[in-house]
């Protein structure tokens, strides 16, 4: 079992290597090339904010992966849908990592009151898509061709957990 816990400014290292992974190897992310800790200190910033948390999985006093909640659209009637991430270390998959971190980051969802979470899911991450299934959510529509990355067009699948709020 991993501890869970809120992301702290000595982790952020860590989180844009977790993240660069997924850059670098996987569709997960739709960035293209690695990012600098000096870049991804805004979106860090941002979710010190109480509506946006970040929380980490530490495994062997190691972080071995993240969740975070974030804006899904800038309009004011959105204010209550979010959009989930989840990045688990590649050296630390297999171990139910991800599992927790959902569990706990729609925990803080619920105390935040919101009351619709978005996931955008890569067409063909199976594993994403069966971790969000078990937890409710539910598929909304498929985004086709809308990512280029490994010299090929990706879709995206939307899926969405409502609380009853």
């Amino acid at each position: 079992m991993a501890i869970i816990r809120q992301a702290k400014q000595d982790d952020l290292a860590s989180l844009v290597d977790i993240y660069n992974q997924s850059v670098l190897q996987s569709t997960a992310t739709f960035d293209l090339t690695p990012l600098s800790v000096e870049e991804r200190k805004g979106w860090f910033a941002t979710h010190q904010e109480p509506r946006f948390p970040l929380i980490v999985a530490e495994r062997e006093e190691v972080v071995a992966g993240y969740a975070s909640l974030s804006t899904y659209r800038e309009k004011e009637a959105y204010k209550r849908t979010v959009e989930l991430s989840i990045y688990v270390d590649e050296k630390q998959q297999g171990y139910g990592i991800g599992k927790q971190l959902m569990t706990a980051i729609l925990e803080h969802a619920k105390q935040l009151n919101y009351h619709v979470v978005i996931a955008g899911i890569t067409k063909g991450n199976d594993k994403s898509v069966k971790m969000h299934e078990q937890f409710g959510f539910t598929f909304c529509g498929e985004f086709k061709e809308v990512g280029y990355k490994f010299e090929q067009w990706q879709d995206v699948l939307f899926y969405q957990l409502t609380f009853d709020n």
